[in-house]
């Protein structure tokens, strides 16, 4: 019938475009970032289903390889005026590439909020405890590269400093300090503050929000169970310790970077350590601070437009 002509032209539509995109992002690397955006602009999105399964593409592949986070966040950086936008159903605001990628994101956080990492049954069957353990480490490790996502999109000012603050505050339940924030859920505010501290704390609802989480951090890796014992492991007590020192310092931090670097990045690493004598791989850097050609071509306030739906965190997705 016509309907169902329409139905699989629309399907093969969709395909086409999956495999374009998945094409092109596979190819990506630091040096190819201009060529990669071009490509993809040229796929010509002609709807916001279409913008939605592009974003879920680039989504899908920044919360895999983590270790290109950043270049994910310089290719939506570039894609975001690009990229067409299209009349919203309900006559509202447009559909625009930045707005949907929020709502991809809001999405995406409001999952670990309400994810306790548990095995369900349907996903226990036919699994030895090695297989459950390493999908356990699967889930951890995708909220992990969520937040440092969602902290490189603020560094890109794709998101404002208010909603990092809530989203600190939510995943440290500072709102109900009787209540005992899951690991992985301590270690996703690590992750982000690692990511963009610096940045949050320069600016004033930063500050704030900063100082509160700091504060709740460190009340929890002091908390102790009836037997003396702290509630949450030496390692993530360690993890919170490492970040109240980073902040402390300035935010200055020695890393053993494992991230996509240009050539010219790698070959001014090789003269810094050249010059100093190092060549363990590791440098000092300050943990959180915006990309240098943000800096180098301001385009106004940071965070001063505030065009996608995250405009706040959602009541429902408070504790």
């Amino acid at each position: 019938s016509a309907n169902a002509y329409r139905l699989k032209g629309a399907q093969g539509r969709s395909d086409e475009l999956k495999r374009q995109g998945q094409s092109h992002l596979n190819k990506i690397a630091p040096d190819n970032l201009d060529i990669i955006a071009s490509r993809i602009k040229e796929t010509d999105v002609a709807s916001s289903d279409e913008l939605e399964l592009v974003i879920g593409l680039i989504m899908k592949k920044a919360l895999t390889e983590p270790h290109y986070c950043e270049t994910y966040a310089d290719l939506v950086y570039k894609l975001k005026g690009e990229m067409p936008e299209f009349a919203a159903s309900d006559g509202g605001r447009p559909v625009t590439f930045k707005a949907t990628l929020l709502t991809v994101c809001q999405t995406e956080f409001e999952g670990i909020l309400g994810d306790s990492l548990d095995i369900t049954e349907e996903e226990k069957q036919g699994k030895d405890k090695e297989e459950l353990d390493f999908l356990k480490g699967q889930k951890k490790s995708r909220c992990l590269a969520t937040m440092k996502f969602i902290g490189h999109l603020f560094l890109r000012d794709l998101l404002r400093a208010s909603i990092i603050g809530q989203v600190t505050q939510d995943l440290a339940m500072c709102s109900d300090a009787d209540k005992l924030p899951e690991e992985h859920k301590v270690e996703c505010i690590c992750e982000l503050l690692n990511s963009i501290g610096h940045t949050l704390d320069s600016r004033p609802a930063g500050k704030e929000s900063i100082k509160q989480v700091c504060g709740r951090l460190l009340d929890l890796k002091q908390r102790k169970d009836k037997k003396g014992k702290g509630v949450y492991p030496m390692r993530v007590q360690f993890m919170i310790q490492d970040l109240l020192d980073t902040k402390n310092a300035g935010w200055m931090k020695k890393v053993f970077k494992a991230t996509a670097k240009t050539k010219d990045e790698i070959k001014q690493d090789a003269k810094r350590d050249e010059r100093t004598q190092k060549n363990d791989g590791a440098e000092v850097i300050v943990a959180g601070q915006r990309p240098a050609y943000l800096d180098a071509g301001k385009e106004g306030a940071p965070g001063s437009k505030a065009d996608g739906p995250w405009q706040s965190v959602p009541a429902k997705a408070r504790r």
